[in-house]
């Protein structure tokens, strides 16, 4: 099911940054021995109450070219506008109403999306008088808050989450499975979509605002259902879209969401770019499944080692998601196509696998058995028990009797081990630590 996406607009130092970071507290720290994924904060997610939601940071959008604010403003706004389900309007309390403000407002009202205004800097009740002057942008009651302080940020998601619309539950069954494509412009997506349903089929829009959710197509191949989920041909044209390549990856968070195995398209005639890692790491945070396609591989001039140089340098940059399998192909030729689908399947079984405990503990022992874990201070780890506590991805809890000795080189050991006995290819593991409590 698609989370809510909330975006916090606003012209720039009215502390966007700051709210956005409140908003998302934690969730998107990522630890540092996973090398190349993406620290861009332009996308999080965040929970209030019962609820999970996205969050858009449009100040970290980075327009090219244009310096006048303004301009650059617009075009965030605009992106802001066709992704998000409700609008934070951020304003400056201590700078009073400006000019600028007035014409955001005057562009987020003509959207008819809903929108909350969030006055900020009102630290103290005694400022409480800076939000009456906002009523003339027409936006209904302004809500004081404080990013710096933390004041406010309750009632401004209880707002916002209120003029979210309802959630819609997954209309497909538990035996479909839901495949995204995902990559940045021009690797080569729709293609790739013709190809595998074998037919040529018009996804590009020129219509602005054809549509703002992902193209989902049913389709059944040896008695297996799936449903892609293309993310590709439903950009509006215009150079507000083709200056900003992060708009890719907000199209292409959706769209993981909604996925089981999510296929992260390369185009192999200009090799990898940092934007690939950005949109892979949003897949692998979310815990998806992965496949790595490259394509267009039939316009690469290649000799015997070609292939092999390829492949090392995807892993290279792609550190993070070593347990992602890589397939050469090409959506003109067929190339290889026919090893897809069957890849796809296997990659979600292991995503969905459930190994049982005692096995899961056998591993584990022999493991330790092998390579205790190393001491801290004339401390050692002591691991008790090892469960697995979900599926897509597996998930596991190690019981230990102190967590904190747990060192991320010894846990990744482990999840080598755990991959090592069972065929985890394609997916993520989770590890996590708990201390064993005197009732386990």
């Amino acid at each position: 099911m698609a989370r809510p996406v909330i975006a916090i607009v606003g012209r720039p130092n009215v502390g966007k940054s700051t709210i956005f970071n409140r908003l998302i507290g934690d969730r998107l720290a990522i630890v540092e021995d996973k090398p190349g994924v993406t620290r861009d904060r332009l996308y999080g997610t965040g929970e209030w109450l019962d609820t999970t939601f996205n969050v858009i940071d449009t100040g970290g959008i980075e327009i090219d070219g244009e310096d006048e604010i303004i301009k650059s403003v617009k075009v965030q706004a605009e992106l802001a506008i066709e992704e998000a389900d409700v609008i934070i309007f951020m304003v400056d309390g201590k700078a009073g109403l400006t000019p600028a403000d007035e014409e955001i407002g005057q562009l987020l009202f003509r959207s008819g999306k809903p929108i909350v205004l969030a006055v900020n800097k009102v630290d103290n009740p005694q400022r409480a008088e800076m939000i009456y002057e906002f009523y003339s942008l027409g936006f209904g009651d302004p809500i004081p808050i404080s990013g710096s302080h933390g004041i406010g940020i309750g009632d401004l998601l209880d707002a916002a989450l209120e003029k979210c619309p309802p959630d819609d539950q997954d209309e497909y069954g538990e035996e479909v499975i839901k495949v995204a494509l995902i990559g940045r412009p021009n690797v080569g997506k729709s293609s790739l979509v013709n190809a595998i349903l074998g037919e040529e089929r018009v996804i590009v829009s020129g219509v602005a605002g054809t549509t703002r959710d992902a193209i989902d197509t049913p389709f059944e191949r040896d008695g297996q259902d799936f449903v892609l989920i293309d993310t590709a041909g439903m950009r509006k044209r215009g150079k507000v879209y083709e200056n900003t390549e992060k708009y890719s990856v907000m199209r292409a968070m959706k769209a993981i969401e909604r996925a089981d195995v999510v296929l992260i398209v390369i185009n192999g005639e200009e090799g990898i770019i940092e934007q690939d890692k950005h949109i892979a790491g949003y897949a692998h945070e979310a815990g998806k499944a992965c496949v790595l396609i490259v394509n267009k591989w039939d316009a690469v001039e290649k000799d015997d080692k070609t292939l092999q140089q390829f492949t090392q340098s995807i892993r290279d940059h792609f550190l993070f998601m070593s347990y992602a399998p890589i397939l050469f192909v090409s959506a003109k030729t067929k190339q290889r196509l026919h090893k897809l689908l069957p890849l796809v399947v296997q990659v979600a079984e292991n995503h969905a696998m459930r190994v049982t405990t005692h096995l899961l503990n056998d591993i584990i022992m022999d493991a330790v058995a092998i390579n205790p874990p190393p001491t801290d201070k004339g401390r050692r780890l002591r691991i008790n028990y090892v469960t697995q506590v979900a599926v897509k991805p597996p998930t596991f809890i190690l019981f230990v009797n102190s967590p904190e000795l747990m060192h991320f080189s010894y846990e990744r050991y482990l999840e080598n081990k755990i991959r090592g006995a069972f065929n985890f290819e394609g997916t993520p593991l989770r590890i996590m630590t708990r201390r064993k409590s005197a009732d386990d």
